[in-house]
C-alpha cells in the first residue's frame, strides 16, 4: 500500500480542488490519501463525492499551534468534524486569518510593495486565506522568485518585516481537543528548521506524555540525518512515525506520494480513531 497522510486543497492553501486532489492521488498510484487542510474541513464533501474506486480518503486537518513563541502544526486525523469544542477552536483560528492577512498586506505596502487585498483574495479563492496566498502575490508581482523565497526574515517568516501573528492553539490544548473529538494527533514536520525555530525535544517528550500519537518523520523539509534522529526519538517516546508529501499542488515542488506512511502505522491510526472512519472510494471517478 502507498499511503500519503498530508495533503492540501483549495479549501486552504493548495491549488488542487478537493476533487482534483483525490483524482491526482489515484493517478499517482496512492492507495490512501489524507486531506489535511489548514484549520478547516470544508473540502470533505467534494473530495468524498469525487473519490475514485480503489482510493481511500482519510479526513483530517492541520491545526495551527504555538508554544513558547514557536509556531508548530498539529495534524488531526479521523476526528468528528462536528464536535463542538474542536469546531469552535478551528473557527477561531480561521476567522483570525483575514485580519492577519490584511495586516501583512499593510506592512508590505509600507515597504513599497504594490500588493492589494483584492489580489490576495483572488489567489485564495474560497480557501482559508494564509501566508502562502500572500507569498503567491509576491511571486506574481515579481518581488520574489518563488513562494518559499517569501518565507524569509526579509518578508513573511516568523519575525520577518511583514509578519503578523494570528491566533494559534496551545499544542497541549490541541491534543486534548483532538482526542475529545475522537481523533489522532501527529506533530507535523517537527524539525523543519528552514521554516523557522523548531520545538525542542524536551517539549516533544511533554507532548507525548500529554497524549500525542505520533510525529511526521519522512517529509521534504527533513534531511536524512534529521529523519534518523526523529525516528530514534519516536522510538524512545513510543510515538508513531508517519511520512507524507505535504502536497500543495503547484504552490510547492513536492509531489503526491513523495514520502509515505508504513501500512502498519496507518492501521494503528485507524484503530485509535473513534471520531470518523476512512472513506473507501465508491467510484466517484474511474481510477487511472
Amino acid at each position: 500500500m502507498r499511503i500519503d497522510l498530508h495533503a492540501h486543497s483549495t479549501a486552504s492553501d493548495g491549488t488542487d480542488t478537493p476533487a482534483e486532489l483525490v483524482r491526482n492521488a489515484a493517478a499517482a498510484g496512492l492507495d490512501v490519501v489524507a486531506l489535511t487542510d489548514h484549520d478547516t474541513t470544508r473540502g470533505y464533501a467534494e473530495a468524498i463525492a469525487a473519490l475514485p474506486e480503489g482510493l481511500t480518503l482519510v479526513t483530517g486537518a492541520e491545526l495551527s499551534c504555538r508554544i513558547d513563541g514557536i509556531s508548530m502544526h498539529m495534524l488531526a486525523y479521523l476526528f468528528d468534524p462536528e464536535e463542538p469544542t474542536l469546531l469552535a477552536e478551528r473557527e477561531l483560528v480561521r476567522d483570525d486569518r483575514v485580519p492577519r492577512a490584511r495586516g501583512m498586506i499593510a506592512k508590505l505596502q509600507e515597504l513599497g510593495v504594490p500588493i492589494t487585498w483584492e489580489q490576495v483574495a483572488r489567489i485564495a479563492g474560497d480557501g482559508s486565506v494564509g501566508r502562502p496566498h500572500v507569498a503567491s502575490a509576491l511571486v506574481e508581482l515579481g518581488v520574489v522568485d518563488s513562494v518559499s523565497d517569501a518565507f524569509t526574515e526579509e518578508w513573511l517568516a516568523d519575525g520577518g518585516r511583514a509578519y503578523v501573528p494570528k491566533h494559534e492553539t496551545d499544542p497541549f490544548e490541541a491534543i486534548r481537543l483532538i482526542k475529545g473529538a475522537g481523533g489522532v494527533a501527529v506533530f507535523a514536520h517537527p524539525a523543519a528548521a528552514k521554516r523557522g525555530q523548531t520545538v525542542p525535544e524536551s517539549v516533544m517528550a511533554e507532548l507525548s506524555a500529554a497524549g500525542l500519537d505520533g510525529i511526521e518523520v519522512d517529509h521534504m523539509d527533513h534531511e536524512p540525518a534529521t529523519r534518523a534522529r526523529l525516528r530514534g526519538l519516536a522510538a524512545d517516546l513510543r510515538l508513531l512515525t508517519t511520512g507524507s508529501s505535504d502536497y500543495h499542488g503547484s504552490r510547492k515542488t513536492c509531489v503526491l506520494g513523495e514520502y509515505t506512511t508504513d501500512p502498519e502505522v496507518y492501521g494503528e491510526i485507524t484503530r485509535r480513531a473513534t471520531g470518523a472512519f476512512p472513506v473507501p472510494g465508491a467510484g466517484g471517478a474511474p481510477r487511472a
